[in-house]
């Protein structure tokens, strides 16, 4: 049995944390698509004009603004909509990018644009806020 980390777990592995045994089965619980690596979340903002990455836990925090991007998914359709677990040690491409790297607070929420960071995001937002940057920052040209 290894100790815990907070970086390096992996999925279905049994781990020892404060004399407990417990066994690490990570996704986030969303109905969002899911990003598990740098590789796959490079791929989808190069290959996706309007793209929206939630980078969180399944917290207090995070919960409501991935409920709040699964409604705002059906509304906007031009744009994609992702989810990334921050103790994924992948999202390290995330927290490395400089619009995020200042920012404390969780979930970090980026609104990428034609492969560019046109926004981001941190902590809980209500769905006027989330809406608002949305219309703002994605809006489709008519």
């Amino acid at each position: 049995m290894r100790p815990a980390q907070k970086f390096g777990w992996r999925p279905g592995r049994k781990y020892l944390c404060h004399q407990m045994i417990i066994t690490r089965n990570d996704m986030l619980y969303t109905n969002l698509k899911h990003i598990e690596n740098a590789e796959q979340f490079r791929n989808i903002i190069r290959e996706n004009t309007h793209v929206v990455v939630i980078c969180g836990r399944m917290g207090k925090m995070s919960i409501p603004v991935y409920r709040i991007a699964e409604e705002l998914e059906q509304s906007y359709r031009h744009i994609k909509f992702f989810d990334m677990e921050l103790d994924n040690p992948e999202s390290q491409v995330i927290l490395d990018l400089p619009e995020v790297k200042e920012q404390l607070g969780i979930p970090i929420v980026l609104y990428i644009k034609n492969g560019q960071i046109a926004k981001a995001t941190t902590g809980t937002q209500t769905h006027e806020q989330i809406s608002s940057i949305l219309n703002e920052q994605m809006a489709m040209l008519t």
